[in-house]
């Protein structure tokens, strides 16, 4: 006895009554027989149902063993491709039902039967059933190719004005995949749009919306055309927001969020950068801005978008105060979610809005401490972003306190966030000494690499403060020798400064009584610790053998030490302590004066750029300054060097002649004012998913030799770009410098761009090449490139 196939239904009521797994396998091994079967004997009656069971075990996840029936080696997926065209071309409604369910699920682009579906899909649309038609423009919408939305673009147009609602809702929504796929298919779908913006029916509405948005994110055309009709865009949310539209698409006493956020979405875009557009949508944007609930989710969704939207056109001043102001009041919400959205908000409004999110720092901080992390890393982000020279004093205490009880994935950034600041803001330098000591006492282990040569140099070049500070780093190691690079500052400003320590005269601290022994107790103790790096042995060793100057009594037992070290493991170590015995047994006599302190290093960095900066405007404006005291011939002279440029070489002659002959030979004697370098041009070097990189280039007149090279990393995505960094490489012939960047995230559209500089040295003026690699998480995903550049301008290195 033949048992009969099963319907659908009952086959999912069998596979999910099945106790355990071989029960299951064996429900739907029995129901592919009876399926191949079905079409091995050609049954057209039961080909959708057995196409339907087939769909459905394929969504199962069961690999395709069982489907040898056209053919040897004809696999499940191919067989229910196929079947799917033949399904698709029939003239039976359940038919193409199921075919058209079957074509979303399991063909793309990729597919080689484009021709055929096309073809089909072309007849189903011109026919004037509406179900077929629906069926159509969603696999259309669905799975359609950019050949395929070329073909069927003017049927769709044809479609957007039937009488039936049903059929224009599916064609807008098919019109919107088709610009995605594409864009220069814009001219054909823009006459209709217009008339659809009249319409009452909320899906056709919602759909125009969206098809208008796309249009103009993608066509310039198109957003110059649509910028005529922002009154009636504006007519329908202000409709919205004091009518309503109808009660059946009202969310927690909001009237019809999702239109509202769909219209305020196409005016952010229609109004920017455009002065007539901003004013006309200005009223509208105040008004929802103060009278939606925000007590629900769906209100501070709309708020949301409103907040957004009036950030990205050109709005008044006010607006954008009571913008930022409603981001505050988010920060005091106590959905974790709407927190997140605000910090991240004031993020990207910090550059451009500086003074109206500072009247919310206190809030900001608060969100310091909240346990969920993505909510700490934004709040010191935008902490960070904070601090100026105003509040840096208060600001530091704050971000201090966070650094002792952070999340270890955190220390890192807090530890250079504060380093960044302190140096850029820092209002004295031994405040500035202070913020550096107690981070890395914090957070020793988890700084930047240039933090150790940053205080180093910040201490050699503030004289005043030496005492101070080999006193304070000498107790800050006596107490932890754990947080290397403390310690690593800490021998480095003993060995410079011991004579100091032991002379005990700083009158700023209390006063701590120090000799010879304990101090080279401690250094000894730092070399044999087992915490101690290579590179940490290596500063005490030094600091050791600097301190055999400084220091007044035997030096027998810093030679012992030296010697010992002199056959250490470490290479280095061991090289040093090598040269270091040498230097005592053969060149004692020089010790003294190879041993000298270091002379004062120039710093690199913020602040000392803007003091250089200041220097030289001071200088330019010295010499631009007149001096009524001299005679007329020497005011002459000077009007005649300004044809020379700013060459200070020119001789004056020693007297002019009165006679305009005379004057005339000076006057030819001037010799030509050479003309000023071509700039050179800005290179883009990478992009990706809307992330660029964009190298500009200076040259120095003083010195031609140096090249400076400024890396500016945008982000024009929908999604900010975290952890970024860049790193470079050089030939061996040129020397590199890497500045830190400017930060470590990029806002999402066109946010404020990472920058950071590279001084490249090139004195042999030989090619050059840069090898880069970059590192950043994007939309969740990390992503890693190196690439080489090679079209790097002639200018930057000839």
């Amino acid at each position: 006895m033949v048992v009969p196939s099963l319907k659908l239904q009952d086959l999912i009521e069998e596979i999910r009554g099945a106790k355990t797994q071989a029960q299951e396998r064996e429900v739907i091994q029995k129901e592919c027989a009876h399926i191949r079967a079905s079409f091995r004997d050609g049954d057209p009656v039961h080909r959708h149902r057995q196409l339907a069971k087939l769909l459905y075990v394929h969504m199962l996840g069961y690999p395709a063993h069982f489907g040898q029936v056209l053919a040897r080696n004809t696999s499940l997926l191919s067989l229910m491709k196929m079947e799917c065209l033949k399904l698709i071309a029939s003239s039976r409604f359940t038919d193409k039902r199921v075919g058209y369910l079957g074509a979303m699920l399991l063909l793309d682009e990729r597919h080689d039967a484009h021709l055929l579906i096309t073809n089909s899909i072309k007849n189903d649309l011109s026919q004037g059933i509406q179900p077929v038609q629906g069926l159509a423009l969603c696999t259309l919408s669905t799975m359609g190719s950019a050949e395929m939305c070329r073909d069927l673009a003017p049927e769709v147009e044809k479609l957007l004005l039937q009488p039936s609602p049903y059929v224009r809702k599916k064609a807008i929504l098919t019109a919107v995949h088709m610009i995605r796929k594409v864009p220069e298919l814009s001219s054909v779908f823009l006459p209709p749009c217009a008339q659809l913006l009249h319409e009452r029916h909320h899906g056709i509405l919602l759909g125009t919306i969206t098809l208008i948005t796309e249009l103009c994110e993608r066509s310039p055309a198109a957003l110059r055309h649509f910028r005529k009709v922002v009154p009636q865009l504006v007519h329908i949310l202000r409709t919205l927001v004091t009518m309503g539209y109808s009660t059946e698409h009202s969310i927690s006493g909001v009237s019809d969020p999702f239109l509202q956020v769909q219209i305020l979405r196409l005016l952010r875009i229609l109004g920017r950068n455009h002065e007539e557009s901003s004013e006309t949508m200005n009223d509208l944007l105040a008004q929802v801005a103060t009278n939606t609930d925000t007590s629900r989710n769906a209100g501070n969704a709309v708020l949301f978008e409103t907040v957004l939207t009036i950030m990205d056109i050109r709005s008044a001043a006010g607006l954008r105060v009571l913008a930022v102001n409603i981001l505050g009041r988010f920060l005091l919400n106590s959905d974790r979610n709407i927190r997140y959205v605000a910090l991240t908000s004031l993020l990207r409004l910090v550059q451009s809005d500086h003074s109206a999110v500072q009247r919310h720092r206190p809030t900001v901080v608060e969100c310091l401490r909240e346990t969920d992390a993505s909510l700490s890393r934004r709040a010191l982000e935008l902490s960070l972003a904070l601090v100026n020279s105003s509040n840096v004093r208060a600001m530091m205490q704050e971000l201090q306190a966070f650094l002792e009880s952070c999340p270890p994935d955190l220390r890192a950034d807090c530890a250079s966030g504060i380093l960044l600041a302190a140096e850029r803001f820092a209002p004295t330098k031994r405040w500035h000494i202070d913020t550096i000591l107690h981070v890395l006492t914090t957070a020793g282990t988890h700084v930047r690499d240039d933090a150790v040569a940053n205080l180093t140099q910040l201490i050699g070049g503030a004289q005043e403060l030496h005492a101070y500070s080999v006193r304070r780093l000498y107790n800050a190691l006596a107490e932890d020798i754990s947080q290397q690079p403390l310690v690593q500052v800490a021998a480095w400003c003993i060995g410079e400064y011991g004579d100091l320590l032991l002379a005990g005269n700083c009158e700023e601290i209390e006063p701590l009584q120090v000799d010879e022994e304990e101090v080279l107790a401690l250094l000894e103790k730092v070399l044999q610790s087992h915490m101690s790096l290579p590179a940490t042995r290596g500063y005490a060793l030094t600091a050791l053998m600097k301190l055999s100057t400084r220091l007044c009594g035997d030096n027998n037992r810093i030679r012992q030490v030296v010697s010992i070290y002199g056959s250490c493991l470490d290479v280095e170590l061991q090289q040093r302590a090598v040269e270091y015995d040498t230097l005592f047994r053969k060149y004692d006599h020089m010790r003294a004066a190879i041993l000298e302190k270091m002379p004062l290093v120039e710093r690199d960095g913020p602040q000392a750029d803007e003091e250089a900066k200041e220097s030289k405007e001071a200088a330019q404006l010295s010499e631009a300054a007149p001096v009524p005291t001299e005679p007329q011939a020497s005011q002459l002279l000077d009007l005649l060097d300004l044809l020379d440029g700013a060459s200070g070489d020119v001789q004056h002659p020693p007297h002019l002649d009165p006679s305009p002959g005379g004057a005339l030979v000076h006057l030819l004697d001037l010799p030509c004012v050479p003309p000023p370098p071509a700039p050179i041009p800005d290179l883009k070097v990478f992009e990706r998913e809307g992330v660029q990189l964009n190298l500009s280039f200076i040259r120095p007149p003083e010195n031609p030799a140096l090249l400076l090279i400024t890396i500016t990393a945008t982000n024009f995505s929908e999604g900010d770009v975290t952890h970024f960094i860049c790193q470079a490489a050089v030939p061996k012939s040129l020397q590199l410098q890497l500045q830190a960047p400017s930060g470590n995230t990029v806002p999402a559209r066109g946010g404020l761009p990472i920058t950071q500089l590279f001084r490249i040295l090139n004195p042999n003026k030989a090619p050059l090449r840069l090898k880069l690699r970059l590192t950043y998480d994007h939309f969740h995903q990390s992503v890693q490139e190196i690439f080489e550049v090679n079209n790097l301008p002639v200018e930057s290195w000839q």
